[in-house]
């Protein structure tokens, strides 16, 4: 007996990256170390860094970066209204 997740229609995921992004933080990673030894810049190896800890997903649905939109969507662009009323 064999059992799928999400009846196959999960996205395929390696470790906390989905499987499109795992393919471009190894590219990025090659092409930084690359640049790094050629130019002895550690600014592609950053910027690498950054976008792999902003695509970790963290419930298999959300990634990093969705958290801290929503984090800035709530506190800063969105008004928060509170309305106290005193009830006797």
């Amino acid at each position: 007996m064999y059992i799928y997740p999400d009846n196959l229609k999960g996205k395929s995921t390696m470790f906390l990256w989905t499987l499109r992004d795992m393919l471009a933080i190894i590219i990025g990673a090659v092409l930084s170390a690359a640049c790094g030894a050629v130019l002895h810049l550690m600014i592609p190896g950053v910027l690498v860094g950054v976008f792999a800890f902003l695509t970790m997903r963290i419930d298999g649905e959300l990634n990093i970066s969705d958290y801290i939109r929503f984090a800035v969507r709530f506190f800063v662009t969105e008004q928060q209204a509170f309305f106290w009323r005193m009830d006797i």
